[in-house]
């Protein structure tokens, strides 16, 4: 009996953490640096999802991108908040970055393995490797199982927030050997002259046209019987975005402005971006072009683009269904459940989007999952912040229809006053970073 009752106490001081991608990793971390015990469960190497292909934490499965990297963009204020709350995430990209012009995309495979190794190191995390089917009846738990969450848990979850659980299709763009390409008609530049770190691949309107037939002609890989196709807007297909009209692309991912191809002298008719994959430059994702298109139809509309006709593709793009739950009225401010206070929930499953988004909600659950085991008051961030706004966004129950968002200064509260748009990014980070500072102030001191 006291044997027993020794490892309820052991359990009840110790947060449980299932899933290993970027919000469970940075749950663990901000839990451990709070001095608290976390087991984390990842089942990887046991069995993989779709799309995993590497045992290593902290995968990235989809672009190698963490998007702007400056503090006037939402997304970068968002990365400069996790910075002063010591994320291991954007410790990891800083140490494996590689040229993205004003974006922070790192080299994948070095990314995970930083994650993997800081958390190997970290005394207070036990890595467990082994899949969880079920959700745990007791203790402290952060459910971080991102948007390939198994049909098993995912089942737990809906029985849990009492309703059907939702999801949308993601896809995910080639990946092309930099030595296969046809340098002769590409190009190096970023947009507007900011620099050279992207390769680009100019058509012409012909070039375009028969690009764009072939493209709109192309098998794709059909869905499920039971699969309902639930696009996120900021991720769309290839095809998809082509088959809304002939211009679409153009106006998108092929979109040629900024640019000049210097064999010309002119802007091109539409633009093909390759954006460098790991830190030797051997590898190039093609920006934009995640697909759901047969891997065969892939190979040839592809090599279509100039400058890619003979392009050895090291992955091919793929589709994959992303699950996600309707969290207001749900989800406390604390990111734990209303009916379920024990169960944090963390990434993509919560109702954000794109891998820092992720992160920051790991970040957080991470935090207060600490602080829950060391009976100490959970803190939710001011709404101000690009955290704070976030969790709003997740919790406010005046959505209408709820879908999954990436953070953006339109969840922020308005500013005061009237403001030309171009000082409006720098007007929403200074006040950010000042409430973020008062609040650190505050919940360190305060307990």
């Amino acid at each position: 009996m006291a044997t027993e009752n020794r490892k309820q106490k052991t359990e009840n001081q110790q947060v449980t953490i299932i899933g290993g991608g970027l919000a469970g990793v940075e749950a663990a971390w901000q839990a451990a640096r709070r001095g608290v015990e976390v087991r984390l469960y990842e089942m990887k190497p046991r069995r993989f999802s779709p799309a995993h292909q590497s045992p290593l934490l902290g995968e990235l499965v989809c672009s190698n991108s963490l998007r702007a990297d400056n503090v006037e963009n939402a997304v970068g204020l968002l990365k400069e908040e996790m910075r002063r709350l010591n994320s291991l995430l954007l410790a990891a990209a800083a140490a494996t970055r590689v040229p993205a012009g004003k974006a922070l995309a790192v080299d994948r495979e070095a990314f995970a393995a930083y994650l993997t190794a800081a958390l190997e190191k970290e005394p207070l995390v036990e890595i467990v490797r082994e899949e969880v089917t079920a959700l745990p009846g007791q203790g402290t738990t952060v459910l971080a199982t991102g948007p390939l969450t198994s049909d098993a848990l995912a089942g737990a979850l809906a029985r849990i927030t009492g309703q059907e659980h939702l999801h949308f299709y993601d896809a995910i763009a080639p990946i092309v050997q930099a030595d296969s390409l046809d340098r002769s008609k590409v190009f190096r530049a970023s947009r507007y002259g900011a620099g050279d770190d992207y390769l680009n691949c100019p058509f012409t309107a012909e070039e375009y046209a028969a690009f764009y037939q072939a493209l709109t002609a192309a098998e794709q890989v059909p869905l499920k019987s039971f699969e309902e196709p639930r696009y996120f807007e900021g991720c769309l297909p290839l095809e998809v975005m082509a088959a809304r009209g002939y211009l679409t692309l153009v106006y998108g991912p092929l979109k040629p402005v900024g640019l000049t191809d210097p064999k010309t002298g002119r802007q091109p008719f539409a633009v093909a971006q390759l954006r460098q994959e790991n830190r030797e430059g051997t590898l190039y994702n093609l920006v934009g072009f995640q697909t759901k298109l047969k891997y065969g139809e892939q190979e040839r509309v592809f090599r279509l683009i100039p400058g890619l006709e003979q392009a050895e593709f090291v992955r091919l793009g793929s589709i994959h269904r992303n699950t996600f739950i309707r969290s207001p009225g749900l989800l406390s401010p604390h990111l734990n459940f209303f009916k379920s206070p024990q169960l944090f929930l963390a990434g993509q499953v919560s109702g954000v989007e794109g891998y820092v988004e992720s992160g920051a909600m790991g970040l957080l659950a991470g935090i207060n999952a600490a602080r829950q085991v060391q009976e100490r008051p959970l803190v939710t961030p001011p709404r101000a912040t690009a955290l704070g706004a976030l969790v709003h966004h997740l919790t406010n129950t005046d959505t209408k229809d709820f879908q999954p968002m990436n953070v953006n200064f339109g969840l922020f509260p308005p500013l005061p006053g009237r403001m030309p748009k171009k000082l409006r990014g720098a007007a929403y980070a200074a006040r950010a970073l000042e409430e973020l500072a008062a609040w650190q102030r505050e919940i360190e001191e305060g307990g």
